[in-house]
């Protein structure tokens, strides 16, 4: 562990179980007279922690290098679980994973608190704190404050975590424009911290890690100098093992004004099943990014849907879901074909990139139409629950999903009213032909009623493929919009 100063040495520390190299580094900047960051490394682990501590006389340190040392030890005390997640054995779930990570921060919150409240010169202390736990092929992140982790994949640098900072919700709420940042008084306050109370909000989330994925934990001593546009370049040019310091030396350049704190982080290659895991993790990807119901959601917001997202096969002719059970999950076909039927009649087929039961995330209704598999076939679920659970936690998602839910209805409401109208012209035109011809044809026409419950009007609304989004140019944006959800659902 790191606190204050740079790993005493950095080829003892840059290869860690599994193959993951690392290079960690700290400097106390061209400002302070003392560092209060701290970062921390288990190889036996792969866990990678950075703290930004405040506080003032030393209490800062104390902070940061309490809450690292705290979360490290929580995690070796559940080793086992580690282990038993990583082999598949003994029923260890990422959730598990999660809950113990989450679990971690908030035994170091307290620790720090108390400290705090046992020695009066370190009352108020508190620290940020982001932790990168690699399990096998799942990355596992804890973050509070406004230090970041990047991710540097296949040439492209993803912010996976959201500051918690005044300044960031002032910009969120569009209170304030990128150009005023500067001129903010307290644009470095944090909105969440370890310690300055017993317990604090944590986020926590999973996600696939790939053979040759890049991460790199800074404080904001680093961040504040970077931008995101020129992290691309940095990676690709600089070698990994001088990153590290390049990436100090630039900050010190740029001002110094804080300490800065960096841990590059390498996943090694892996030949044999590179092709296979990362064309799977990019198809979800990008079948998600192209639906309109994610259209609106970011890089990062976008790894955190496919984390309540379960993958599941099917061989030809089997049932995904049957005409009249009640429904609670959407689907995603990600390769081969299913087709929506009801009994013998084939109301469509869907490929790829398609998608159906969506209505299942909204209500329990019975489902309108079956869906069986025409061939083996591969499809992305999302259960209601995981749904409802992942939108209460984060409201910015929870605004963007449900305005975009909006849009999906409203153009599935006019496509069904449009041909809706085409029937009933065509049905009149029948009638007149019938009635010219002398016949007498007793006709119902549905005038303005909804589609009934279950009818094939429903079965339409349900499985249509295909449907471009809603134009929402003349709406308000996602970010106007308000959205309540209620926590009992």
């Amino acid at each position: 562990m790191g606190d204050g100063t740079a790993a005493a040495d950095p080829e003892e520390a840059e290869q860690a179980t599994g193959g993951i190299r690392f290079w960690p580094g700290t400097d106390v900047g061209r400002v302070r007279d003392h560092n209060e960051d701290s970062f921390l490394v288990d190889k036996k682990l792969s866990l990678y922690i950075v703290a930004d501590g405040m506080g003032g006389h030393a209490a800062g340190e104390v902070a940061s290098s309490m809450a690292a040392r705290t979360v490290r030890e929580c995690l070796a005390a559940e080793r086992d679980a580690l282990v038993e997640y990583e082999q598949g054995h003994g029923g260890t779930t990422r959730k598990d994973i999660l809950r113990l990570l989450e679990a971690s921060v908030q035994q170091a919150c307290s620790a720090v608190h108390e400290e705090g409240i046992r020695d009066e010169s370190k009352r108020g202390m508190g620290t940020t704190l982001d932790a990168l736990l690699v399990i096998g092929s799942r990355g596992f992140i804890a973050h509070v404050g406004d230090a970041r982790i990047y991710l540097y994949r296949q040439g492209s640098v993803h912010q996976l975590t959201e500051d918690h900072s005044l300044m960031n919700e002032l910009l969120k709420r569009g209170r304030l424009t990128r150009e005023q940042i500067e001129k903010v008084q307290y644009k470095n306050a944090v909105t969440r911290a370890v310690g300055v109370y017993e317990s604090v909000e944590v986020d926590v989330f999973d996600f696939d890690v790939l053979p040759g994925d890049r991460f790199l934990l800074c404080s904001d001593g680093l961040s504040g100098y970077l931008e995101e546009a020129e992290l691309p370049k940095l990676f690709e040019e600089i070698p990994e093992e001088k990153l590290t310091p390049h990436l100090i030396d630039l900050a010190n350049e740029r001002g110094g004004k804080d300490n800065i704190t960096a841990v590059v982080v390498r996943i090694p290659d892996d030949e044999s099943g590179v092709d296979k895991l990362t064309r799977e993790v990019n198809l979800k990807l990008d079948i998600l990014h192209k639906m309109p119901l994610f259209r609106f959601v970011t890089y990062q917001e976008l790894v955190r849907v496919l984390n309540i997202t379960s993958v599941r096969n099917y061989t030809e002719g089997e049932s995904v879901v049957d005409e009249g059970d009640e429904g609670d999950e959407l689907y995603v076909v990600l390769t081969g074909r299913v087709k929506v039927h009801s009994g013998d009649t084939t109301l469509v087929e869907l490929g790829p990139g398609q998608h159906f039961g969506e209505m299942a995330l909204v209500d329990k209704a019975p489902r309108s139409a079956s869906v069986s598999a025409l061939q083996p076939s591969k499809l992305l679920a999302i259960k209601r629950r995981d749904f409802f659970e992942m939108i209460k936690k984060d409201h910015d998602v929870a605004v963007k999903l449900l305005w975009s839910f909006l849009g999906v209805l409203a153009q599935r409401l006019r496509s069904t009213s449009r041909e809706l109208g085409e029937a009933r012209e065509q049905l009149a035109a029948e009638d007149l032909t019938h009635e010219l011809l002398g016949e007498t044809t007793q006709v119902e026409i549905l005038a303005d009623d909804a589609p009934s419950e279950g009818g094939t009007d429903a079965k339409l609304i349900e499985t249509a493929p295909d449907l471009e989004p809603v134009d929402l140019d003349d709406e308000p944006t996602p970010a106007e919009v308000e959205v309540d959800v209620d926590p009992k659902e």
